[in-house]
């Protein structure tokens, strides 16, 4: 299995998203954050089964809820660089691909 890290955004996104959800009704969160882990470990298992786009990331549909994991595979190390609802403010995490190199963002 391929190592994975997240970056501080993305794991911000992550935990906002799981406060919203469980408050809209309690327990979506906990299904929110376990979908997101699910496709964490989907990710992980076959860095490379989704297709690389122009920008050199990779992106994962999560199951039930609206959201993209958005990732890069390099030197056998997954990177996640943002936690993405599919409608809101697309491409805001871009400045995120250049500072993935470790995972709190710095080179």
């Amino acid at each position: 299995m391929t190592e994975v890290a997240i970056l501080h955004e993305a794991e911000v996104e992550l935990w906002e998203a799981v406060a919203y959800y469980e408050e809209r009704s309690p327990g979506l969160g906990l299904d929110f954050e376990t979908e997101i882990e699910r496709s964490l470990g989907a990710v992980a298992e076959h860095p490379e089964r989704w297709p690389q786009r122009a920008d050199g990331t990779r992106r994962y549909l999560a199951h039930r809820f609206p959201y993209l994991v958005i990732y890069a595979y390099e030197d056998d190390h997954v990177w996640v660089l943002a936690i993405a609802h599919c409608k809101k403010r697309p491409r805001y995490w871009r400045s995120r691909i250049r500072n993935h190199s470790s995972p709190d963002g710095s080179p």
